[in-house]
C-alpha cells in the first residue's frame, strides 16, 4: 500500500482544542504524533510575554508524543524569526506551516487557506521557514480556495520544491469549510504526484474511514481532527485495524473515567473555575452517543467545581447508561 509498515496516525491541530493535556491524552492512547494549536507568527513575536497566544498555545508535558508546532501567517519575514526562535526552544520535533485552515479571521488576512489563493507568497513563506530551522518541515493545505480554483496538485509540488518534507492534504475547499464530504481522489492524486509523505486527512471517524483512506488514496498517515473528539481511544483503534486485530469500543464507564481525567489535568494547569468552564464542550464530545446524555450534558454547562461535575455523572453511571 505504501512505503511505510505502519502508515502514521497523528493528532491534527484544532483551535482552542488541542492544548497540553487533550495532546497528552491521545498521545498515552496511541497518537504517533501531535500538532499545537495554531501559533501565529506575528502574534508570537509581538505578543508580551504573559499573554495567551505567547504562554498557553506554546506549553508541552514530557509524556507528549513527538510534538510539532504549526505556525500560521502571511509575511515571510515574521515567519523567519518565529520558527528561529521556536526552534530554538527544543520542545519541537518539527513546523508545521498552516495553509489550510478555512476560519475567517485567518484567511481574513490572508493566512490559512487564503494562501492557496497566492501561490507565489506561500512559496516565499516556505522556502523562508526552511531556511529558519533545521527541524523537519511539512505543510498543511486544503483542496483550493474553491470547487472553481482547485490547485491542490501544484502547490503540493511547490511545496516540496521548496523543501518541505511532508504534506497534509484536508480532502475539502476553504469554502465547503468542514461541509460536504472530503474527496479523498485528490488525496490520492497528490500522493501520485510528489516523492515526499502525504498524510490524509478529513472526515476519518472511524478505524473502517482510516483503513479505507489508506486503500484509496496510498497515502502514508492519517490525521484525525473532529474524529478524536470524545475519542481519544480511535489511534489505538486504528493500530490494531492495520494489524488485522479486532477493536473494542470503551465501556461508558471507561470514557467518563477519562472525561474526569482530563478534566483534573485542566485543573491543574488552570485551576478549576477556568477548566470546568473549558472541559464543557469536551464533556459534551465524551457523552455523545450515550442514552439519556443530553440533561446531563445540560447540567454540566451550569455546574462550577469539579466535585459538582463528579457527582453529577456518578448519579448517571448509577443509570447504565449505553451507548446509541
Amino acid at each position: 500500500m505504501n512505503k511505510l509498515a505502519l502508515p502514521k496516525v497523528s493528532l491534527a491541530p484544532l483551535a482552542g482544542i488541542t492544548d497540553w493535556p487533550f495532546r497528552l491524552l491521545c498521545a498515552q492512547l496511541g497518537a504517533d504524533e501531535t500538532v499545537t494549536e495554531m501559533i501565529s507568527a506575528q502574534g508570537y513575536l509581538t505578543a508580551p510575554k504573559d499573554s495567551y497566544a505567547y504562554r498557553d498555545i506554546m506549553l508541552t508535558h514530557e509524556g507528549e508524543a513527538p510534538i510539532i508546532a504549526q505556525v500560521f501567517g502571511h509575511r515571510p519575514e515574521y515567519f523567519c524569526e518565529a520558527i528561529r526562535r521556536i526552534t530554538d526552544i527544543g520542545d519541537y520535533c518539527g513546523i508545521d506551516i498552516n495553509m489550510g485552515c478555512p476560519a475567517p479571521k485567518v484567511t481574513g488576512s490572508g493566512s490559512g487557506s487564503a494562501l492557496m489563493k497566492n501561490p507565489e507568497l506561500a512559496r516565499q513563506i516556505i522556502k523562508t521557514a526552511k531556511g529558519a530551522t533545521y527541524l523537519p518541515l511539512s505543510v498543511k493545505m486544503r483542496l483550493g480556495w474553491d470547487e472553481n480554483s482547485i490547485n491542490v496538485l501544484d502547490f503540493a509540488k511547490m511545496a516540496e520544491g521548496e523543501g518541505a518534507q511532508t504534506i497534509t492534504v484536508h480532502g475539502r475547499t476553504r469554502m465547503q469549510q468542514y461541509a460536504g464530504k472530503a474527496d479523498w481522489d485528490w488525496i490520492a492524486k497528490v500522493k501520485q504526484s510528489v516523492k515526499i509523505p502525504v498524510i490524509g486527512n478529513g472526515d476519518i471517524f472511524s478505524a473502517e474511514d482510516a483503513l479505507a483512506m489508506l486503500q484509496q488514496t496510498g497515502c502514508d498517515g492519517v490525521a484525525l481532527a473532529r474524529g478524536a473528539l470524545g475519542n481519544p481511544w480511535l489511534f489505538a483503534q486504528i493500530k490494531q485495524s492495520m494489524l488485522g486485530r479486532e477493536t473494542s469500543r470503551p465501556s461508558p464507564e471507561d470514557v467518563l473515567k477519562l472525561a474526569l481525567h482530563h478534566a483534573r489535568l485542566m485543573a491543574q494547569w488552570k485551576g478549576e473555575v477556568r477548566a470546568v468552564v473549558e472541559m464543557r464542550k469536551h464533556f459534551a464530545w465524551y457523552l455523545k452517543g450515550m442514552r439519556g446524555a443530553a440533561p446531563v450534558r445540560s447540567q454540566i454547562n451550569t455546574l462550577s467545581t469539579l466535585w459538582e461535575v463528579e457527582e453529577t455523572l456518578k448519579v448517571f453511571l448509577e443509570t447504565k447508561p449505553s451507548f446509541h
